[in-house]
């Protein structure tokens, strides 16, 4: 059974337990610079979704899911589709490629894969995210800003990356401070349960700078939004469509008192 205690009461944030995914938790509850808080099960990020048992599907049923928003790369959502049968949602196609995959595979095989390495690969791999990723996170901000479609799902394959930053971009959009975001962006290296056994060839340093969310990797996706764009704000317009009256009306409907 999922339990909605009030949010002063538990840790944060709140944790949907999953028997067959990992990572999903609602980024409701936070704080925001001026005391108001985000809106409860609104808004959800998880890892990816095919792995799902009828217990999961019935937890998302009693959570209300309307949409899911897929952020994987079109070939590695088809190669782990969707567990969901019985829940009464639309899935939402946000494609983002992930190229970064390909890269580490390869200095995986002729060896050239250090620590040193893959933190460039991962770090240019963010700065990536605002530059050349933003049809994707536009999809995903032009659904997360229609109530309709709420509560919302969105997710990749580690809720690590993409989710990481989109998952950022948003709560800064609705005035979280910064700690608290980095502090939620980290919670992943506690929640994720997929990368058990992934690359077993590497030294725990090289194997470790690919699967941690690092606090680098995503300051080095919000220095280039404040560069190219100005900052979140202006990205969020310029980028993403969001201009002053949709973002206002994000916040009304996802904060609270």
């Amino acid at each position: 059974m999922i339990s909605h205690a009030p949010m002063d009461t538990i840790a944060l944030p709140f944790v949907v337990p999953l028997e067959g995914g990992s990572n999903f938790r609602d980024l409701g509850g936070y704080r925001t610079a001026d005391g108001r808080r985000v809106r409860r099960s609104a808004v959800f990020r998880s890892a990816h979704l095919g792995t799902l048992t009828e217990t999961d599907r019935a937890a998302l049923r009693r959570l209300g899911v309307r949409t899911i928003v897929d952020l994987r790369g079109v070939s590695e959502a088809a190669e782990t589709p969707h567990r969901i049968d019985g829940v009464d949602c639309r899935v939402v196609g946000a494609h983002i490629e992930p190229g970064i995959g390909d890269k580490i595979r390869r200095a995986i095989e002729d060896g050239s894969a250090t620590p040193f390495l893959m933190v460039s690969y991962l770090t240019e791999h963010y700065r990536d995210y605002p530059r050349r990723c933003t049809p994707g996170f536009r999809t995903l901000f032009s659904t997360l800003s229609d109530g309709q479609h709420r509560p919302v799902v969105f997710h990749c394959t580690a809720g690590k990356d993409r989710t990481g930053f989109a998952s950022a971009l948003l709560l800064t959009l609705l005035g979280v401070p910064w700690e608290t975001v980095v502090e939620d962006y980290l919670r992943t290296n506690e929640l994720w349960i997929g990368h058990i056994g992934r690359y077993p060839e590497l030294d725990i340093d090289t194997r470790a700078a690919i699967i941690e969310a690092r606090q680098p990797y995503l300051e080095a996706a919000f220095e280039v939004v404040k560069a190219d764009f100005g900052g979140a704000e202006a990205f969020a317009e310029q980028a993403l469509g969001l201009g002053p009256a949709a973002r206002q009306r994000l916040q009304s409907e996802l904060l609270e008192d």
